[in-house]
């Protein structure tokens, strides 16, 4: 038993970040079980949320499946598609509000994406509640300001073998 296995961890995952991250730097795809593994470690997982976006074409479901399957919830919404063709999809403000209602009941908050959106959050939540706040992701695709206000973070590049694909 670790000094941290009391801790009580919520585990927010952008599904896309690490997806696209993923093909472009290594043309893989993300174990997402090792992930949440490596994120919460010996410590109590309270709430293990992964963030995504479904089509038209539902091709992700199966996708959808296997995270819950891996110990995951899962939400989802619908890419939005403009008039003259631009997409959009993106869970930045959920993500938020879902970390920033979390952190009142948890010890530590781990966002498993490299987007620098996240940095204010971050020292938003450190500064409100305390609460320590993780990053976990692919560290060449992570932004520098993120990485600056992290308690801690965790490279998956380090060790590709246990989450590629």
């Amino acid at each position: 038993m670790s000094l941290f296995s009391e801790q009580r961890v919520a585990v927010l995952v952008d599904i896309q970040n690490l997806y696209y991250t993923a093909r472009v730097l290594y043309n893989k795809k993300v174990n997402f079980k090792n992930v949440l593994t490596a994120a919460v470690g010996d410590r109590k997982v309270i709430r293990a949320i992964a963030y995504g976006i479904s089509t038209t074409e539902g091709m992700e479901e199966k996708f959808f499946e296997a995270l819950e399957n891996a110990g995951y919830e899962v939400k989802t919404k619908a890419l939005q598609i403009f008039a003259g063709g631009a997409r959009k999809g993106d869970w930045d403000v959920g993500i938020a509000v879902d970390a920033i209602k979390l952190a009142q009941r948890v010890d530590v908050i781990v966002i498993v994406s490299g987007d620098g959106d996240y940095a204010p959050l971050v020292t938003y939540i450190q500064n409100s509640t305390g609460c320590r706040v993780e990053g976990v992701a692919f560290e060449e695709s992570t932004s520098g300001l993120l990485l600056d206000e992290l308690d801690s973070f965790q490279n998956l590049s380090a060790d590709k073998r246990r989450f590629l694909l």
